[in-house]
């Protein structure tokens, strides 16, 4: 297969992490005799610094004219803390998601067994955890109807949903579950809240197509606590943009990091992979980053397009540099392996898992994997 591939590795330690991720995509090219080509363009706070806008009208042509986007992150400290900046990295990727129509964001958790004691929470609540959470993206507050008074002392932010826009995400979500094990949690709050009964009336109008799917409802403060004390009865969490950003973050202390955790965002066209975590400027160069979720974001892309051998290998080298404790010290404070070492190790083990290309000895006292 020939897939042109959009990167925008963004800001903070995006560039390391991605990196490690087209590492990864170039190791499955050569196995499995693909041919990925990839294509750079600036986005977010690089981009304001070079074009003065954080989504250059080149980098968004880019990304409509290739078959993926990978991204890594936006953001840094001196824009960030300026809640009046107009030039907010963010705006970037919130640009980028109206202009390729991306509706459907996708996030898996499912934490590693050799990695449960870095949650938070109790193994015994954890262990077994598998979801998957389907949050809307491109309406809700985020991008509707914004007023200030001109004193600055009285805001509003429109939250407006369609039925079609609900619709075509809760397909997603159901024809999901129907692989898993049959079962959608709608997030709302419609005790309080007019567009979370218009999600809960469209949403059941949309389970009568899928009768082997059970179809329940759960209170997003419930929802949130739900998620710490008992995980497990969860399997396609749907739910709309605001709430699903709050809980699917919330959600990465079951896997006790959320350098971990990858994403997918879908359109009808357009498809984008990154990983869910931010710029952590502070680690910028410093190799000290987990490039995991970002690994698993090209995971996701193989996955995609239907090369499901591909994405299984990737998934199988990453547990094998965890298995190994070939990972960064946010996974093992006295590790010594670093950004690049770890994407080494998983693009080696695609290579070949038979130590051709690495040492499994040498893992365990810290060395490097390259032979």
């Amino acid at each position: 297969m020939n897939l042109k591939i959009a990167v925008l590795s963004g800001d903070g330690i995006g560039p390391e992490v991605i990196l490690q991720a087209k590492k990864a995509l170039n190791a499955i090219a050569i196995v499995y005799d693909h041919e990925f080509v990839f294509e750079d363009a600036f986005i977010g706070a690089i981009a304001v610094e070079k074009t003065g806008n954080p989504l250059p009208e080149q980098t968004l042509n880019l990304c409509l004219n290739t078959d993926a986007v990978l991204f890594g992150t936006v953001g840094d400290a001196e824009h960030d803390n300026d809640i009046n900046n107009k030039l907010n990295p963010i705006q970037g990727l919130l640009k980028l998601r109206q202009a390729l129509g991306l509706y459907a964001n996708i996030r898996p958790i499912k934490p590693y067994k050799d990695l449960l004691d870095l949650s938070p929470l109790k193994r015994k609540i954890i262990e077994d955890t598998d979801f998957i959470i389907f949050r809307e993206i491109s309406g809700g507050s985020y991008f509707c109807e914004k007023k200030i008074n001109d004193q600055g002392t009285v805001a509003s932010d429109l939250c407006e949903y369609t039925e079609e826009e609900i619709i075509r995400i809760s397909h997603l979500a159901f024809k999901a579950a129907q692989k898993r094990k049959n079962k959608v949690t709608l997030v709302d709050k419609a005790s309080i809240l007019e567009t979370s009964r218009l999600w809960r009336r469209t949403a059941t109008e949309v389970a009568k197509n899928y009768p082997d799917v059970a179809l329940e409802f759960l209170l997003v403060d419930n929802a949130a606590m739900q998620i710490i004390i008992n995980p497990k009865q969860f399997d396609v969490i749907l739910t709309e943009n605001l709430f699903g950003d709050i809980l699917s973050d919330e959600a990465s202390v079951i896997t006790g990091a959320i350098g971990l955790l990858p994403s997918a965002s879908l359109g009808n066209s357009s498809v984008l992979f990154e990983p869910i975590h931010g710029s952590f400027a502070e680690a910028k160069r410093r190799n000290i980053a987990n490039p995991i979720a970002s690994v698993l974001s090209a995971a996701m892309l193989l996955e995609h397009f239907g090369l499901h051998l591909e994405s299984e290998k990737v998934y199988e080298a990453v547990h094998k540099a965890i298995e190994l404790n070939v990972v960064t010290a946010d996974l093992n404070p006295y590790s010594k392996f670093g950004t690049n070492e770890v994407g080494d190790f998983i693009s080696n083990y695609i290579l070949s898992k038979d130590d051709l290309y690495f040492k499994s000895d040498n893992v365990y006292i810290g060395q490097s994997t390259i032979v």
